[in-house]
Formats: C-alpha cells, sequence, structure tokens
C-alpha cells in the first residue's frame, strides 16, 4: 500500500482492516466509518512531505 500514489485531499486509513479512504468517499456516507469493515476509528494519513528546519 506504500506504493500507491498520494491523492488530493486528506485520507484516512481504518485501524481495523487497514483500508485507506478518501475525503471524498465520507460525504457519501451518513456517518463516518469504514465503508469496507464499519469500523469507526480511523487515522489520518500523513503526507510522504519532510519538512526541514535550518537550526540557528
Amino acid at each position: 500500500m506504500a506504493d500507491q500514489k498520494p491523492e488530493t485531499g486528506v485520507t484516512y486509513k481504518c485501524v481495523q482492516c487497514g483500508a485507506i479512504i478518501t475525503s471524498d468517499q465520507f460525504s457519501l456516507l451518513l456517518e463516518i466509518k469504514c465503508p469496507n469493515c464499519g469500523y469507526r476509528v480511523l487515522r489520518k494519513v500523513r503526507p510522504p512531505i519532510v519538512k526541514r528546519v535550518k537550526a540557528v
């Protein structure tokens, strides 16, 4: 699953089954839950961007 291209918008991952859900799919559902297994605990996936801060 790490080989997938990141989509635009916010993506979430189901804690139980590991399914990737986009924020667009939540607009179709009446409640926040995984469309595959129905579990209600989701984790926000971080984008693969490394932020570097210059130390002074």
